[in-house]
């Protein structure tokens, strides 16, 4: 005895989907499309991320290394951090110490909701920043 699928339900039962019922079987079609769809766009948006924030940054006026560089400044200020470039193997998360291990300059409020207490990067203002810096310590090495 066979189970055949009324004209109204679609698909016959034998080309469906392991454990698709016949009534569920045109949600599951949409579901599927719209997962794809989702995971295209995350793609999509993934391969631009890296690319707007460099640019929001500050490249190509700074290298990838000087835009850390500064980014840890800002976040932690302290002007004489920078960042290393290649990093050890044995850097985190694999071993070693965290990368904010032992800082006691940052100004960021602790609690049960930390606040930080940096201002937000504007639009290429790690540049300005950078060129600032250079300036002073120019002036400084000139001064002496």
């Amino acid at each position: 005895m066979s189970i055949s699928a009324s004209p109204s339900e679609g698909a016959a039962p034998e080309s469906l989907p392991l454990g698709t019922t016949p009534a569920a079987a045109g949600i599951h079609k949409w579901v599927q499309r719209g997962v794809f769809v989702c995971l295209f766009v995350l793609v999509i948006e993934g391969a631009f991320t890296v690319p707007a924030l460099a640019l929001w940054l500050g490249w190509p006026t700074l290298s990838l290394t000087e835009i850390c560089s500064e980014m840890m400044k800002v976040r932690y200020s302290d002007d004489t951090l920078e960042c290393e470039q290649p990093t050890d193997f044995n850097a985190p998360p694999l071993g070693g110490k965290a990368e904010g291990a032992g800082q006691t300059t940052a100004r960021d409020e602790w609690g049960v909701q930390p606040k930080p207490g940096w201002k937000p990067v504007g639009f290429r203002e790690l540049v300005r920043n950078h060129e600032e810096r250079i300036a002073r310590e120019e002036a400084a090495k000139a001064g002496k």
